[in-house]
């Protein structure tokens, strides 16, 4: 127990028990907290409907991981650590926080369990964790005020710099350490005690030593009522702005997505043969958001990374996922504020916080999803505003075509349903196509999607996956015209009828093929069957099925005829991040004997960047700086490769359109992966 003089709660103040305004402050500090966090929920209460409750295990895994370990703060490295030292100094803190607001009408107050030996260990790590806080704080805000990254700018039409209330908070938090430490080091300088060599509360017991007792009890004092003070105004200031993520990112990382590929149905509740009875389709206005998605607003820490490898930002289209959360957040906190009402009617979701061409930028690749440290979604949201938008005749006139034709014809170009296996007629000699309508069976259905096979140029990868197929001794069949596009992009981009019935017609198509799997050699194919289609065998991609193939021995390769070539592979997005498959198609090219392969460092694997063409996006005209494509081409150039190998049709198109569009055509070619494979089979 402190002697007397250096125990707030038996000061006096003014003649007054301190005590009293020792209790009244926590007091009061909780009670305005609870009141504010029950203004904040009340928009998530009026939201839709999102089961989040499913897989609790692996949901606690999550916070384990993501949120308690941390794990993809290093991914920027300088900030991700001093996040998680930050992150963990707090943690350590949290307790001796406790322990200060009780001291203060608790005379000698131990939490319990640290009277014994536990005690003197911890008061040396919470000096520790103070110094290391506050030199993390020091360094932040010197990094904040004079070497701001520019992932942390914001444009002037999109909001106010956050700089200031970024240094605030960085000032609170300084404010806390050294109250803390001052604290401290009166009693230790008090009282002849010894201080963790080296930290804060260290330095100040060296600056105090020498003074008198008295002005040491009034330093007490006064720190104590600054830290009291300070903690609970912080505690306050949280929920009225970034720093809201404080308390939020815990329970966001629990509600989190636990499943890549997918995307949320119309309704929750709702389910696919109900939604000819919903009034509207997506979100329109703020409360048809779900609770989760507005969780997820108030959770944006601000820190850009979405936006930093956003390649619809990267090529300056008007669209950057950081400010999807913050216009969001900014209109939550107007719409429904803390006191009082809110003025005039709800501000429209289209037109007014979001343009059109904005939601329509996205191409829904993941990066900004795999990037946020605390579980964000934008996918989601995403493809609900494009609900909204097509409900409300909102399409961009160039892919107003497409979508007609894949009403009427069941693929985006209108081509006749007989032309769909055409491309069997180059298969070359000793290879079968069967076709299943033509009453053709076999365990394996290979999925061959509208664009390989339609395109003059694609349909070289089906010709050469049927070859593949054959080599490996894999008996398959495809469905013929009465295979439909797989409606992958007609789902994320808003026309969930139609998508409907492309499924329809697709799963009886499939079923009635009596396959027992199925492969494709198109990402989105993949990623709508496996992902958004129910009742279907399983299904792989072509990649997968080549690695298989050449572990078994059934696939083998020959070298390169001109091995002086640099290869590099560029991750499809539906391929990789959204099913995980990096390590298949590697497999693949390396098993080419003589063959040079380079990673795009910094930009493969879950940081690959997108192609810019996935599915519809192939027909739409976005106000761009630059292609997508471009961007890629001019990675893999710096990468030092010749050859960029892709295994999705959609980038094989964007990939060789960017190559001529950079006058790079003869200097750098680019190649499906089961093209190459196919040119070096040894038969």
């Amino acid at each position: 127990m402190a002697p007397e003089p250096f125990s707030p709660a038996s000061a006096t103040l003014a003649g007054l028990p301190a005590k009293v305004l020792f209790l009244l402050i926590p007091l009061v500090g909780l009670a305005a907290f609870a009141w504010i966090i029950a203004r904040r929920l009340v928009p998530l209460l009026r939201a839709a409907p999102d089961p989040r409750l499913q897989d609790v295990p692996r949901r606690i895994w999550l916070v384990l991981k993501v949120w308690l370990a941390q794990w993809r703060h290093p991914r920027y490295l300088l900030a991700g650590v001093l996040h998680i030292l930050l992150f963990f100094g707090f943690l350590v803190l949290g307790v001796r926080s406790t322990q200060m607001v009780v001291l203060g009408f608790a005379d000698g107050f131990v939490l319990p369990g640290f009277s014994g030996a536990l005690g003197p260990f911890y008061n040396a790590a919470k000096d520790i964790a103070a110094t290391v806080v506050f030199l993390c704080v020091a360094v932040l805000a010197v990094r904040r005020g004079f070497f701001k990254p520019a992932r942390y700018a914001v444009p002037e039409k999109l909001g106010k710099d956050h700089t200031p209330e970024a240094i605030l908070v960085l000032g609170l938090i300084a404010t806390l350490m050294v109250s803390e430490g001052l604290f401290e080091a009166s009693l230790l300088a008090a009282t002849a005690g010894q201080a963790m060599p080296l930290t804060l509360t260290w330095a100040f017991q060296q600056l105090l030593s020498g003074i008198s007792i008295p002005a040491l009890a009034t330093i007490n004092l006064v720190s104590y009522t600054i830290h009291d003070l300070t903690f609970f105004f912080f505690l306050c200031l949280l929920p009225f702005g970034k720093h809201f993520h404080v308390i939020t990112s815990l329970f966001n990382v629990f509600f989190m997505r636990i499943r890549t590929g997918n995307v949320k149905p119309v309704r929750h509740g709702v389910s696919d043969a109900q939604l000819d009875e919903l009034k509207i389709f997506g979100v329109k206005k703020f409360e048809d958001f779900t609770w989760k998605h507005m969780l997820d607003f108030y959770s944006c820490v601000d820190c850009g990374r979405c936006s930093d490898h956003c390649p619809a930002n990267a090529v300056k289209r008007p669209l950057s996922p950081r400010f999807i959360s913050i216009k969001a957040r900014d209109y939550a906190f107007k719409r429904y504020p803390i006191f009082g009402k809110a003025e005039g009617e709800p501000e429209n979701l289209i037109g007014g916080i979001f343009s059109e061409d904005e939601i329509w930028s996205c191409t829904t690749c993941g990066a900004c999803e795999e990037e946020c440290p605390i579980g964000i979604e934008y996918i989601d949201k995403i493809v609900d505003l494009r609900r909204g938008m097509v409900d409300d005749g909102l399409v961009p006139q160039s892919l107003q075509k497409p979508m007609s034709a894949l009403e009427k014809r069941g693929n985006p170009w209108g081509k006749l349903e007989k032309k769909r296996a055409e491309w069997t007629a180059g298969v070359g000699d000793g290879v079968e196509v069967k076709l299943v309508e033509k009453g053709d069976t076999a365990e394996t259905l290979y999925f061959v999607d509208s664009i390989t096979s339609y395109d003059d140029r694609m349909q070289k990868i089906a010709q050469a996956t049927a070859r593949v197929l054959t080599q490996a001794e894999v008996d398959f069949v495809v469905i013929g015209k009465d295979e439909k596009d797989s409606g992958h992009d007609v789902r994320r981009f808003g026309e969930e009828m139609l998508f409907q019935s492309l499924k329809d017609q697709n799963t009886e198509a499939i079923q009635a093929s009596e396959a027992k799997r199925i492969v494709t050699n198109d990402p989105h194919a993949l990623n709508a069957l496996r992902n958004d289609y129910a009742g279907l065998p399983p299904v792989q991609h072509i990649s997968e099925l080549i690695a298989l193939g050449l572990e078994s021995g059934k696939l083998k390769l020959k070298p390169l005829a001109d091995p002086s070539k640099t290869y590099t592979y560029h991750d499809p997005c539906y391929l990789g991040r959204h099913n995980g498959t990096y390590d298949a198609p590697r497999a693949a090219i390396d098993g080419i004997p003589g063959l040079k392969r380079v990673e795009m460092e910094g930009h493969c694997r879950d940081r690959s960047f997108c192609c810019g063409g996935g599915g519809l996006m192939l027909f739409y005209e976005p106000d761009e700086e630059q292609r997508m494509g471009v961007v890629r081409v001019e990675q893999a150039r710096k990468a030092g490769a010749d050859v960029i190998v892709t295994a999705c049709p959609y980038c094989l198109t964007n990939i060789e359109d960017a190559i001529k569009v950079s006058g790079l055509e003869g200097k750098m070619e680019v190649l499906d992966l089961v093209e190459l494979v196919d040119g070096q089979l040894q038969h």
